[in-house]
């Protein structure tokens, strides 16, 4: 652990300044095929919903 972002025991962590755009990236981000993403601050996963309700590519409903 050496730097404000990083993995520690094969977990990643961030410190950095909490963003609202980082928090977006992290909990809906239809263009990541990830269903747990790296937290936007402390260490551990966040989980990416746009996979949990099927969304696919720039916010588009399932089928399209």
């Amino acid at each position: 652990m050496g730097g404000k972002t990083g993995k520690f025991l094969g977990v990643p962590y961030d410190w950095r300044p909490l963003t609202g755009q980082r928090v977006k990236s992290r909990w809906w981000n239809p263009d990541d095929p990830r269903w747990f993403t790296p937290k936007a601050l402390g260490w551990g996963y966040g989980f990416n919903f746009a996979r949990l309700f099927g969304r696919r590519g720039k916010g588009s409903p399932p089928g399209e």
